[in-house]
C-alpha cells in the first residue's frame, strides 16, 4: 500500500487535537482540572464511548485524506497484447533439491515474478509429465494466475517426460488467439521419452503458426538429490546430473525464432526469465502508468459514519448542545 498525500496525516492529527480540546472543554478554562466529586461519581462511561467513537471516526477520515491506494499493475499506452503460455515440466525429477526448496517450487516462485512483470499480457499455463494438461487458458486476471501457479504440482499426470505433446498443446491453444505476439516459455529438466509427437515436430508446428518458443533447461549438471517416495535406508536418492536435453531445446528455440537458456540455480533462473521479459517487450511503447486500486473511499465512509454517530450519541445520551 502507498499514499498519494501522506502529509495530510498531519491535518488528521490536528483535527484530533482540536476534537480532544473540545471534548475536555480546554478552550473554556484557563487550565485543565478535575471537577470536584469526579472520583466519587466514577468515570462517565458514556463520555468515554463518545470520545472513542469520535476519535476513531476522525482517524479514519484523516487516513482517507492521505489517499491510500494499492498498485495492481502497469498500463502502457498503445501497447499490443502478448499471449504467453508457460509450459512447465512436473515430472518427479522436478522435486530434486539442487534448488531451494526444490526445482519445481523455485520455478513456481520465479514464474510468479515473471507474471507480475507482465500485467497487461494474457498468460496461460500448461503442465506435463507423461500427459499434458492445460491448467489455465489465457487470462489477464493476475490474482487468478497466482492462485493457479500454486496448483502446479507433481503426481497426477503419470511418469515420463512428454515435451512434444505438451508443446503441441500450447501451440494449439496459441493458434486460437488473435494476438500478434504469441510466445511459449518451456521449462523442463529432462529428456522427452513419451508422447505422440516429438519436440521437433511440435516446434515445426509452432513455426508455422508464428509462435516463438523460449526454452529453459533447469537443474545442476552434477548429480542431484531427490527425496525418496518409498522406504529405504537413505532419505535421498541420487539422480543423474545433466539429464536435460539441451541440444533438443536449442533446436526448438532456433526453429521458432526464440532463444534457449540453461538455469543451474534459482538466481540463474531469475536472470533467464528477466532476459525473456526484456526480449519480449513490445516495440510500440510510448508511456507507462501504474494502475492503482483506490482505497480511500472506504475509510472516508466509515470515518464519517463513526463521527456522526459520536455526535448523535452526544446529543441523545449526554444532552450536549452543538
Amino acid at each position: 500500500m502507498e499514499f498519494k498525500n501522506p502529509l495530510f496525516a498531519l491535518l488528521a492529527a490536528l483535527l484530533m487535537i482540536v476534537y480532544l480540546a473540545r471534548h475536555f472543554q480546554l478552550l473554556k478554562k484557563p487550565e485543565f482540572y478535575f471537577p470536584r466529586g469526579l472520583w466519587k461519581q466514577g468515570i462517565d462511561i458514556k463520555r468515554i464511548i463518545k470520545l472513542i467513537i469520535g476519535l476513531s471516526g476522525l482517524a479514519l477520515i484523516g487516513f482517507s485524506l492521505t489517499e491510500p491506494r494499492l498498485p495492481v499493475g502497469y498500463s502502457k499506452n498503445k501497447i499490443k497484447v502478448n499471449d504467453i503460455f508457460i509450459v512447465v515440466d512436473v515430472s518427479r525429477s522436478m522435486l530434486a533439491v539442487d534448488f531451494t526448496p526444490n526445482r519445481l517450487e523455485a520455478a513456481k516462485e520465479k514464474i510468479r515474478e515473471f507474471v507480475k512483470m507482465r500485467p497487461t499480457d494474457r498468460i496461460g499455463i500448461v503442465m506435463f509429465s507423461e500427459k499434458a494438461f492445460t491448467l489455465l487458458p489465457l487470462s489477464t486476471d493476475l490474482k487468478l494466475i497466482e492462485q493457479i501457479i500454486d496448483e502446479i504440482k507433481v503426481g497426477f499426470l503419470g511418469q515420463g517426460t512428454n515435451i512434444g505433446d505438451a508443446l503441441a498443446l500450447a501451440v494449439g491453444r496459441a493458434t486460437q488467439s488473435l494476438a500478434d505476439s504469441k510466445v511459449i516459455v518451456l521449462l523442463t529438466d529432462g529428456v522427452s521419452n513419451v508422447g505422440n509427437m516429438t519436440p521437433l515436430q511440435a516446434a515445426e508446428q509452432a513455426k508455422k503458426q508464428g509462435v516463438k518458443v523460449y526454452t529453459i533447461g533447469i537443474g545442476q549438471r552434477a548429480n542431484a538429490a531427490l527425496l525418496r517416495t518409498g522406504g529405504g535406508r537413505g532419505r535421498f536418492q541420487r539422480i543423474p546430473g545433466g539429464s536435460v536435453d539441451l541440444e533438443t531445446l536449442d533446436k526448438i528455440s532456433n526453429t521458432t525464432g526464440g532463444k534457449s537458456f540453461y538455469a543451474s540455480d534459482e538466481n540463474a533462473l531469475a536472470e533467464v526469465l528477466n532476459e525473456i521479459q526484456n526480449l519480449e517487450k513490445t516495440e510500440i511503447e510510448t508511456s507507462a502508468k501504474v494502475i492503482y486500486k483506490e482505497l480511500y473511499w472506504k475509510y472516508l465512509l466509515w470515518g464519517v459514519v463513526l463521527f456522526l454517530l459520536s455526535e448523535i450519541f452526544g446529543l441523545l445520551a449526554l444532552r450536549e448542545v452543538l
